[in-house]
């Protein structure tokens, strides 16, 4: 079963928070919460959304600036952006647009509309990775990985991984050089209701490294106290 979606709700409104925090949750969604634009940038790096619905109008940094920054972040340039704002201006919604916003709603506005745009934007988020992702090829120094054919190489001679080793291994090299906890590898692969101990993960890292060999094992690094990234530094 793979995870929940979870939407991140950055408002300086506590009301408006509470409410779309109660629809989204109440939808299916795990949904994080932020006050300020500071705050919103910290956990969109650390939760990675898969959506984000962001006002403008807020202390520390407003949601323009939150906007810019996570759109020029390769950890977060994808995650698409609902701006939530008072303004209703063309000139203020073409500016948000402009920046790299997604999708544009205006105060006040309708709970069941707001639900409706952040379904039609996550089903365009995931044909949008489908098709970016088709035939790609991801590399980490001689092992290579055919997405489309979710078939893995290294130095071109085809490895016979079980499937949860080939999604682990595949999960790590889409995000090369990012550190990941067990815990966070097993919801990402196994999800979140599987129950089974951590040293699962470890077992399939364990396993995965004695199939790529002594030359290519190394393509996943243990990081001490963290968990495991797949080493970015072993790309061409």
């Amino acid at each position: 079963m793979h995870r929940k979606r979870r939407v991140l709700i950055v408002d300086d409104e506590d009301n408006i928070r509470r409410l779309l925090a109660y629809s989204l949750g109440k939808a299916g969604y795990d949904v994080e919460e932020a006050k300020n634009g500071a705050e919103a940038v910290e956990a969109a790096l650390r939760i990675l959304p898969d959506l984000i619905v962001l006002d403008i109008m807020m202390p520390v940094m407003d949601g323009n600036e939150v906007v810019m920054r996570l759109k020029s972040d390769p950890m977060t340039e994808a995650v698409p952006i609902i701006m939530l704002t008072a303004k209703a201006s063309d000139a203020d919604k073409v500016k948000g647009l402009d920046i790299g916003a997604d999708d544009y709603i205006t105060k006040p506005f309708s709970v069941n509309e707001l639900m409706a745009r952040v379904r039609a934007l996550l089903r365009r988020s995931d044909a949008s990775k489908e098709t970016k992702d088709e035939g790609r090829a991801l590399k980490l120094g001689p092992v290579s990985i055919d997405t489309a054919a979710r078939l893995s190489y290294v130095d071109g001679k085809k490895l016979e991984l079980t499937m949860k080793e080939y999604e682990l291994l595949a999960f790590l090299a889409k995000n090369a050089g990012t550190a990941f906890s067990r815990e966070k590898l097993l919801e990402e692969v196994w999800g979140p209701d599987y129950y089974g101990d951590m040293r699962t993960v470890d077992v399939h890292i364990t396993h995965i490294r004695a199939k790529l060999g002594k030359e290519a094992s190394g393509a996943i690094e243990t990081v001490r106290g963290v968990g495991y990234r797949a080493n970015k530094e072993k790309q061409p």
